[in-house]
């Protein structure tokens, strides 16, 4: 019976996704990139404004981008946080922000009956286009921000990321931190927030995701209300390529602590790479799927070097990350690190079987219509088509391209595109001996 159940539920999901509304998309009158998808479902009503302004726009000062987001709503047309807060709550709308290395972002979730939706967009507008970045809550704010960069330090998880962002990208704005460094962050002034947002929070760098219970004709004008009073303004520059490496390099960072954290990894894929369909899917059997995949059964399940290990990549505007990593005691990280290594080479080298492909798919193919089940599932993957100039149909040929990947197309990607011997690593954890782990150069 509960076989059944399950079944007829994947069975259902899966015909709501079929049935998802067609994504529509145009482009404002000041150049506002809009996608929109109606769902009557629900009297909800989801917009998402993304801006190529994420961390990686820093320029030099380091936790720029970040401070200038997360002031958005601490003061606006003369509000400050509190009225902002209370204005929304009152109508029962929720406001959210964020930020990553490729872009910052606004969120509104409101009722769709107008008499909440109208004033709720109109405190939106606020925040969006008169921010005031009050210099007490720009203080107030800095000093947060410092006190989270020192909290961070306690962290091995936070430290081993930072250091393997660094070493993995070098010179290149991936490098840094989002949050920025305790210098970089000190010294920091209002007006670098101001002129900021004036380059970057403009028309013609934005996306604007509206998905919810409106019409066509409301959603344009919502669009038009929101972006039409933004300085029109000009694109982000692109960003620069992401070199690769030609030799693998080891970082061994002390950290008083009987477990090590290890990363190893290279540069991987941007959005929209030719490879991603059939990377993904190879990664998924062989770090990405959890306790079932082959590095989780190689290092955990055979020697029970670690309780978790695995696999993913992170694409970006440019070659995000390929990281792969585990937690392991001090005395078996080398071991650990060397089994790692030798699974991902045997894999590059021969590529999945087919019973692991298969898994592979239906579970993939399984989960995607609880991926995509609510209003806000759908909101976020339509900011990153929109963002990364991704197909329309990007949604609703999903599967379709999981189940047409074959395992000489993953051997063949993973040949090309992964090289062990390349990867950075970092090592952060408790010494074992005088020396640096194996390996390190």
């Amino acid at each position: 019976m509960m076989r059944l159940f399950v079944t007829l539920a994947v069975a259902l999901l899966s015909a709501s996704v079929q049935a998802l509304p067609q994504t529509e998309g145009w482009t404002t009158a000041n150049g506002a990139k809009v996608l929109f998808v109606a769902t009557h479902e629900l009297p909800m009503i989801d917009i998402r404004i993304v801006f190529d302004a994420g961390s990686a726009r820093d320029a030099g000062q380091s936790g720029l981008a970040s401070l200038t987001n997360a002031m958005l709503d601490q003061g606006a047309a003369g509000l400050n946080a509190d009225a902002i807060a209370t204005g929304f709550d009152e109508r029962g709308a929720q406001l959210g922000n964020g930020l990553d290395r490729d872009t910052s972002w606004l969120a509104l979730r409101s009722l769709s009956d107008k008499a909440l939706l109208d004033p709720s967009l109109a405190l939106f507008d606020k925040v969006l286009q008169a921010p005031d970045f009050p210099a007490a809550d720009f203080e107030r704010m800095q000093q947060n921000t410092l006190t989270g960069i020192d909290y961070e330090k306690q962290k091995p998880d936070a430290i081993a990321s930072k250091a393997f962002y660094h070493l993995i990208y070098a010179d290149h704005p991936y490098a840094s931190d989002p949050s920025g460094t305790k210098d970089s962050v000190a010294a920091l002034k209002v007006d670098d927030l101001k002129t900021f947002y004036r380059r970057y929070y403009v028309a013609a760098n934005a996306t604007l995701v509206i998905v919810g219970d409106v019409t066509r004709t409301q959603a344009e004008a919502i669009a038009e209300q929101l972006t039409g009073a933004l300085p029109r303004g000009e694109k982000a520059a692109p960003l620069p390529a992401v070199r690769l490496h030609n030799a693998g390099k080891t970082e061994f960072i002390a950290f008083p602590s009987s477990q090590s954290h290890v990363l190893t990894g290279e540069p991987g894929v941007r959005r929209g790479d030719a490879d991603y369909f059939t990377l993904y899917v190879g990664n998924h059997i062989l770090g990405g799927s959890g306790l079932v995949s082959r590095i989780s059964n190689e290092i955990r399940e055979k020697r029970g070097l670690s309780y978790s290990a695995y696999s993913y990549f992170i694409p970006l505007k440019r070659k995000g990350p390929y990281m792969l990593g585990f937690q392991t005691r001090n005395d078996q990280r080398d071991e650990a690190l060397s089994v790692l290594r030798d699974t991902v080479k045997a894999y590059v080298k021969d590529g999945p079987t087919q019973t692991e492909l298969e898994a592979a798919k239906n579970n993939i193919v399984g989960g995607f219509p609880l991926r995509v089940a609510s209003n806000s599932n759908i909101t976020e993957y339509l900011a990153m088509i929109g963002f990364y100039d991704l197909p329309l149909d990007y949604l609703a040929t999903f599967t379709s391209k999981i189940k047409a990947v074959t395992v000489d197309q993953i051997r063949d990607a993973y040949q090309r595109r992964v090289n062990v011997d390349a990867m950075v690593t970092i090592i952060l954890g408790g010494k074992v001996s005088a020396e640096p782990a194996p390996g390190a150069k």
